[in-house]
């Protein structure tokens, strides 16, 4: 590791938040390394067993709110932020549209991971261009990081009572990244939180999944419900997902910081294949194949053709009733996975007006 005095220390971090937003990160922050806070609010979360099935969120023990301990040296974490949304005018009209398939919009475009982890490395590189070799180690959602209590910390915005991060002038469509490293760069003023006396997240959450605040109970939330979960969505839940079919955006959607929000510039998050517009009836059509070539590149894979009928199923099951969805929902009706039968049986229930199941 370079020796460097404070004031090459100061310097190199002016550099390296601008040497970031060359790279196309909208914001970059470096916070300390101490997370007790975090830390306690994390194990009382667990021990409600508020994260449902995510048993990655306990597996990795104190490596995820102590950074040290998952990269031995870190003395600090630079901290980014990059826009994604994609467009702010199509997501209520895609939500009115019964028939039509609503899409989280940070899944819209290309898999973020790997363009974000690119850039991160970008910069490390050019860090060491300037000061010689140093220990860092890049993560983008990739491994046991609280990247969110991380970029509070770093100042990129506060932790809102949805536990999204929100930054009062650019809102909350954005994805984080983290680069650990050993350097004991300046740390930057965290941000105080500004969600006052509003409850609009809580209010709006369509399963009522924020159950007080800064506090989500996984197990009721549509994004854990489509993507999370493996097995079966709880009846009860299934006619409040409405037409969202991977993912919810409805307390960011509705959050009055997000009037702020910017588009996205990056090419790579924008919609492909019309997933920002596809018919409920046409994207259940799609057979296995066609799944895996529509969603190349994209967080969406990661569920897989049956989840994806799975959930298709449930928002068929919800819209208004009507031949062409009946006619979808029996043409799946003996489909050989027992989870895409059950949710379409649901369905088709739902359809003829029978919503006892």
């Amino acid at each position: 590791m370079p020796t460097l005095s404070e004031p090459q220390l100061v310097q190199l971090a002016q550099q390296i938040k601008t040497w970031g937003k060359a790279l196309g990160f909208q914001q970059v922050g470096i916070s300390d390394v101490h997370l007790d806070k975090a830390e306690q609010h994390l194990h009382d979360w667990l021990a409600k067993g508020l994260h449902g099935e995510m048993d990655y969120m306990a597996k990795h023990g104190s490596k995820r709110t102590r950074p040290a301990e998952l990269e031995p040296g870190t003395q600090r974490v630079i901290s980014v932020r990059m826009d994604y949304l994609p467009d702010a005018n199509a997501m209520q009209e895609n939500l009115n549209e019964a028939q039509r398939a609503y899409v989280s919009r940070y899944a819209l475009g290309r898999d973020y991971h790997k363009l974000m982890r690119n850039r991160l490395q970008k910069l490390a590189t050019q860090i060491s261009g300037e000061i010689g070799e140093f220990g860092y180690r890049a993560f983008v959602d990739s491994a046991p990081v609280l990247e969110k209590a991380i970029a509070a910390k770093a100042g990129l915005g506060w932790v809102g009572k949805h536990s999204n991060l929100i930054n009062s002038d650019a809102g909350s469509w954005f994805f984080l990244g983290e680069l650990y490293t050993d350097l004991a760069l300046p740390v930057d003023d965290s941000t105080p939180d500004h969600c006052g006396t509003c409850t609009t997240c809580m209010d709006v959450c369509p399963t009522q999944a924020i159950i007080e605040p800064y506090v989500v109970d996984a197990r009721r939330c549509i994004s854990y419900l489509t993507i999370e979960l493996h097995g079966p969505i709880p009846p009860e839940l299934r006619p409040l997902i409405g037409n969202r079919i991977y993912g919810c955006d409805d307390c960011q959607l509705y959050c009055p910081w997000n009037r702020f929000a910017e588009l996205t510039p990056e090419a790579d998050f924008q919609p492909r294949h019309q997933l920002d517009a596809i018919g409920l009836v046409e994207a259940f059509g799609w057979d296995e194949e066609t799944f895996l070539r529509h969603t190349e590149g994209s967080a969406i894979r990661r569920i897989g053709h049956e989840r994806w009928l799975r959930n298709i199923a449930v928002a068929l099951g919800n819209a208004p009733q009507a031949a062409n969805i009946i006619a979808a929902l029996k043409g799946r009706a003996a489909h050989p996975s027992a989870l895409v039968r059950e949710h379409v049986e649901w369905a088709l229930h739902r359809q003829s007006h029978d919503e006892t199941l």
